[in-house]
């Protein structure tokens, strides 16, 4: 029996090794049996920092349309999923444990692109949906209430344009809403504008870029938008396979990361809540990026520290992060899905 016992603690052992040994080396899939390799096949490589939750949403039957955003409350544990699709709902509520909480049915929602979780820790927290629809509700951004009310709108519904005054878009693709209540908006989706614009809590505009073209402060599709804690705006610029870095208090142009996207341009930008990681997304390669966040004071050239690879077709539009626990959500165009990935951990921090 004590032959027995050790030859089963070392068979244990070399399992152990063996997990290890492939995580080391930055290549694990994982399939769930009876699935479809679509949902579920993945590879790690470089340096493992995520991995699958298979259990989330329990369920995933409910995705009836296209994938396009999600954003999380983690201070409620809340997970809304933005869909696109004729007689689907448009927007999908989840628990960050993969429970069904409920759906909108709302008819003021055409054809959602981005989604954002503002004043998450406060008593009203709202969610903040880009519309690039060209019926009588689209080419406008729209704040509701956690159970689809609609609370307001920003821009000129069914009216795309570039003015300022009144405020008017053409295929706004992302809003970040700023704990200060100041809000960045990135507005050309393919459409008339490639513009940043920052607006103050009051929806006063305090600066923009607006220049289609290649040089610094120009964009050419600028797609995704999020802000560092230490006042630096990060803007992908899908057209032009980069990243565009600013001054979130003068909108001062600080730099540009490019040569990480030779293959495929950035879609979405958001950082890890340990301040350590862009995360970002690369729609055509089906790749989820991890990349050195840089010092305060410098921006220099992007490092990839880890990537995600996702199966063939499943198109990974833009993501967001659970800022308490760092479990990463993708939306998932060609999946028609939304998925979650828990951070490898150790004692609660980031390896």
């Amino acid at each position: 029996m004590k032959k027995r016992g050790a030859w089963c603690v070392i068979a244990s052992t070399m399992a152990s090794l063996a997990v290890l040994l492939m995580l080391m080396h930055g290549t694990i899939s994982t399939q769930q049996p009876g699935s479809s390799s679509l949902r579920h096949d993945y590879q790690l490589l470089g340096r493992p920092l995520f991995k699958l939750d298979l259990n989330w949403p329990k369920s995933p039957e409910l995705f009836t349309g296209e994938v396009f955003g999600v954003a999380v409350n983690q201070h409620a544990g809340v997970v809304y999923v933005a869909q696109r699709g004729d007689n689907v709902p448009k927007v999908l509520v989840f628990t960050t444990d993969g429970d069904f909480l409920m759906s909108w049915n709302t008819t003021t929602l055409e054809m959602p692109h981005g989604i954002f979780l503002a004043d998450g820790a406060s008593s009203n927290p709202t969610v903040w949906i880009t519309d690039v629809g060209d019926g009588p509700y689209g080419h406008c951004i729209k704040q509701y209430s956690p159970s689809g009310k609609l609370l307001q709108v920003l821009g000129t519904p069914g009216k795309k344009g570039s003015g300022l005054k009144p405020l008017q878009f053409d295929n706004p693709a992302e809003i970040f809403v700023h704990d200060s209540g100041e809000m960045y908006i990135v507005d050309g989706d393919g459409g008339l504008n490639n513009r940043l614009i920052k607006l103050s809590k009051e929806q006063q505009v305090l600066w923009i870029h607006g220049e289609k073209g290649q040089g610094p402060t120009q964009f050419n599709i600028p797609h995704s938008v999020t802000v560092d804690n230490v006042h630096r705006v990060w803007v992908a610029d899908r057209g032009n396979k980069r990243i565009q870095v600013f001054n979130s208090v003068t909108g001062e142009w600080l730099g540009t990361w490019g040569s990480c996207f030779t293959e495929d341009a950035p879609y979405s930008v958001r950082l890890t809540p340990d301040k350590k990681y862009f995360v970002v997304v690369q729609l055509n390669t089906n790749q989820i990026s991890l990349l050195n966040a840089p010092p305060v004071g410098s921006i220099g050239q992007c490092v990839v520290a880890s990537v995600i690879q996702l199966a063939e077709e499943v198109k990974p539009h833009l993501v967001d992060l659970d800022l308490k626990t760092g479990a990463l959500y993708v939306a998932e165009i060609g999946a028609q899905q939304a998925q979650k990935f828990t951070p490898f951990s150790l004692e609660g921090s980031f390896l």
